[in-house]
């Protein structure tokens, strides 16, 4: 049996700094932004911190689909041999997609909001009147978006918990034996 420390690391840590990132932004950094000392420098504050956390969140995201892919390579016996497995891989391909795509969504918003430079905000995701009309619809957007990427990772690292217990050596013999013998539980 081969061993895959490399790639469950590259996955792991990858998944904990995007999952853990995007949620201290959202709880942290996001509403601090807001106790600047002008509503005009709110959002300067929150475009800094979102743009000193973009690199390492491409990082972070870059290392989990290296480690999936690495997992998905590694596992592939699994796959094809033990039931359950396949779906559970399609389930975190699904999430990890959908994830990506909200990431990536809210980058772009972000950077809308980004190059107005200081605008007058309640906090990174909330508009004054003053806000200009574009970038108030991005930080609208963004105020549900911020939620989403640590809801869609939180899941990845539940179901990569999932993935692991059906590693354990119980679940994948009777996994493949129930593969390979129709009609047993």
């Amino acid at each position: 049996m081969t061993r895959n420390t490399v790639s469950r690391s590259l996955h792991d840590v990858g998944l904990a700094a995007w999952f853990g990132g995007t949620l201290a932004n959202s709880v942290a950094l996001n509403p601090a932004a807001g106790e600047a000392a002008t509503k005009e420098s709110t959002g300067a504050v929150a475009n800094a911190g979102w743009d000193r956390w973009t690199p390492v969140n491409a990082a972070a995201i870059g290392a989990h689909v290296v480690g999936s892919l690495g997992q998905l390579a590694g596992n592939r016996g699994r796959l094809a041999g033990q039931r359950g497995v396949a779906s559970m891989a399609l389930a975190k391909t699904g999430l990890t997609a959908a994830a990506l795509g909200v990431t990536g969504y809210s980058r772009l918003l972000g950077r809308k909001v980004s190059a107005h430079g200081d605008v007058p905000a309640e906090s990174a995701t909330e508009p004054t009147v003053g806000t200009p009309p574009e970038v108030a619809r991005a930080q609208r957007q963004l105020d549900s978006l911020q939620w989403a990427v640590p809801a869609l990772t939180g899941a990845l690292v539940v179901l990569s918990a999932f993935a692991g217990e059906q590693q354990r050596a119980s679940e994948a013999t009777g996994g493949t034996l129930r593969r390979l013998v129709p009609g047993r539980r």
